[in-house]
């Protein structure tokens, strides 16, 4: 260990000013009935678990399934488009909004955090900002997405990869930075077998 001193001084960190959308005692009923009800409803009975969301204020489309593993921490904030799918042990950290459009799929263990903290300030003041992921998107398995990023419609997120900065639509992206690489095409429905 040295003895270098710490840039922060984590004594004067304050988040007073964030705002949950619901008082402390909502968001401790929601984290308690997720912990309990989410993991324990059968895999079939997804009806129960986007109930559960809207009770609570995401806005869920229709046909939209979702994993007994998945996390939202303030679901308030998330709205998800019809048909669109999440994996098990998704984590939506949702202290921003998070727009999940239609047709999108949101792939196991990929993590979607609206929050940071600024480095420049000693007291790692809290930041966020939201995420938007357009229809027809593919974020796959074990993906980080950052505060701030919009997934243009139709783009591909390889697994693993970290997106920092905006993908493009129609665009295969992957990498830690993620970049764009190629153009997903769009498949001719007359010409598959």
């Amino acid at each position: 260990m040295t003895n270098d001193q710490p840039f922060v001084d984590l004594r004067k960190y304050d988040q007073s000013w964030f705002d949950r959308g619901r008082p402390g005692w909502y968001v401790l009923l929601w984290w308690f009935v997720q912990a309990i009800a989410f993991p324990l409803t059968p895999q079939p009975l997804n009806i129960v678990r986007c109930a559960l969301l809207r009770l609570f204020g995401a806005r869920i489309g229709k046909g939209v399934l979702i994993r007994p593993t998945a996390r939202f921490t303030y679901p308030w904030k998330v709205t998800i488009g019809n048909y669109s799918w999440i994996g098990d042990n998704v984590v939506l950290y949702s202290l921003d909004p998070i727009h999940i459009g239609e047709h999108c799929v949101i792939s196991q263990k990929s993590y979607l955090c609206t929050g940071t903290h600024d480095l420049q300030d000693p007291a790692f003041g809290l930041k966020t900002a939201s995420i938007t992921i357009e229809n027809g998107a593919w974020v796959a398995a074990d993906c980080f997405v950052g505060p701030g990023v919009q997934i243009g419609a139709n783009a591909v997120i390889g697994a693993r990869s970290s997106v920092f900065t905006n993908m493009p639509s129609g665009q295969v992206c992957w990498g830690s930075p993620c970049c764009p690489k190629t153009a997903r095409l769009k498949l001719d429905p007359s010409t598959t077998p």
